[in-house]
């Protein structure tokens, strides 16, 4: 059914979740998106849990899914790379978000083309609409630090460089950490603020016992069609401008620099070589490469590849077959991991790992967790991460400035 007014109920339907210990929520914002099935996505309650870390945790989420095969929400930590490679992280983690986390919900709630469906649960549109919304508990104590300094940052980006120099690289993602300590927030408030600053087509909240994650995501991992995997690697970065003339010359700019070209196709090869594990002989194809985006704050640099799902791989060894995305490691792969490992200075966690749903027929899809705040409610610890791709070409000034343009949501965000 439809209802007057979409926003206000898509607000008291997420704000209804929260009193659950255990709620997903998905937008799309609305972005045209062809492979998208859905506008929203409301989960809440858990029938069943899984929490695993890496180790064994593939093995254990496929069981989950064969024993279920329902709905199903979850988060994937960028350290179940040390269960798929041999690698190692020993950096601190004050987060403590599990490596991998899914729930079949007691509750969803459905959203399309402005038609509202209850799919799961005892629970009617008009109850939603009834629920009554309470002030926002005002934020204290954010006060946002950096892990390391900017001369800290270019000579990391300079120690990557003399690998790329000595061929042990192309290409590697390295991310810096901001946070807070004895951060005091209201979540869906945050969120809410983050989602109004920045709308992105992969947006969300997700709360499981304290930990939640608050994205506004612009990048898809992976998604399952039917028979049809696709992933949209995005590698490019250009800041928008208010002036209209100018704003389009910085479309154009990114359309045509070989730089960040270079860094896309780079991303699309591994990204080719990630698909083939899971596909039909031959089906992998480049559907876009260097197709430029806008959004509220930058303009991106995004390519889609795809390929035919081999009718013998598992859905649960589709993802893990492309995990973690490629556009947040490098190439090589394995040797950029190892890199990251070395020289980044704090655990990645949840962040650039991947949020999202399998419905019941085995589709699926799966964002990349970047320009996302992550909180810990317990010891009250807020951080975000951000990052670029370093390659030879690289000037390390301007990553950090990069840097600092894909921050300015968050920042914004939680100064408001």
């Amino acid at each position: 059914m439809k209802v007057q007014d979409l926003k206000l109920f898509k607000k008291k339907a997420l704000a209804w979740a929260n009193t659950f210990e255990i709620c997903c929520y998905l937008e799309s914002n609305q972005f045209a998106d062809p492979y998208g099935k859905y506008d929203f996505l409301i989960a809440a309650g858990a029938r069943k849990e899984l929490t695993v870390e890496s180790g064994t945790a593939f093995d254990e989420w496929k069981t989950f899914y064969d024993e279920q095969e329902a709905w199903m929400f979850g988060l994937l930590s960028y350290d179940l790379k040390n269960e798929i490679e041999d690698l190692k992280t020993n950096k601190t983690d004050l987060l403590e978000f599990p490596d991998l986390y899914f729930f079949t919900p007691a509750y969803l709630i459905v959203g399309k083309d402005e038609e509202i469906q209850i799919i799961l649960g005892e629970i009617s549109i008009i109850d939603l609409e009834a629920f009554e919304l309470t002030e926002p508990v005002p934020s204290s104590g954010i006060n946002i630090e950096t892990k390391i300094t900017k001369e800290t940052y270019i000579e990391s980006v300079k120690k990557l460089q003399q690998h790329i120099i000595r061929g042990d690289i192309y290409e590697a993602n390295f991310c810096q950490e901001f946070f807070a300590e004895n951060a005091f927030i209201d979540p869906v408030d945050i969120y809410e603020k983050l989602n109004k600053i920045s709308p992105t087509p992969f947006s969300g909240f997700f709360k499981s016992y304290g930990n939640y994650v608050l994205s506004a995501s612009p990048e898809r991992f992976i998604r399952k069609q039917r028979n049809r995997l696709i992933s949209q690697p995005i590698k490019g970065t250009a800041r928008r401008s208010d002036n209209p003339l100018e704003d389009d010359r910085i479309r154009h700019a990114l359309m045509v620099d070989l730089k960040e070209q270079a860094e896309n196709v780079m991303i699309v090869d591994l990204v080719r070589n990630d698909l083939t594990k899971s596909a039909v002989k031959g089906s992998v194809i480049v559907d876009e490469l260097f197709g430029v985006y806008g959004f509220a704050q930058v303009y991106q640099m995004k390519s889609t590849i795809s390929c035919d799902l081999d009718v013998e791989t598992h859905i649960v060894d589709a993802i893990k077959n492309a995990f973690p995305m490629g556009s947040m490691t490098g190439a090589p792969k394995l040797r950029a991991m190892q890199l990251i490992d070395e020289t980044e200075y704090s655990k990645r966690g949840i962040y650039s790992g991947a949020m999202g749903y399998i419905d019941p027929s085995g589709d699926f899809d799966f964002s990349v967790v970047i320009r996302t705040l992550l909180y810990n409610a317990k010891n009250h610890y807020l951080s975000f991460q951000v990052g670029g791709a370093i390659t030879y070409a690289s000037d390390a000034e301007k990553e950090y400035e990069e840097c600092l343009l894909k921050a300015s949501a968050m920042i914004s965000t939680l100064e408001m």
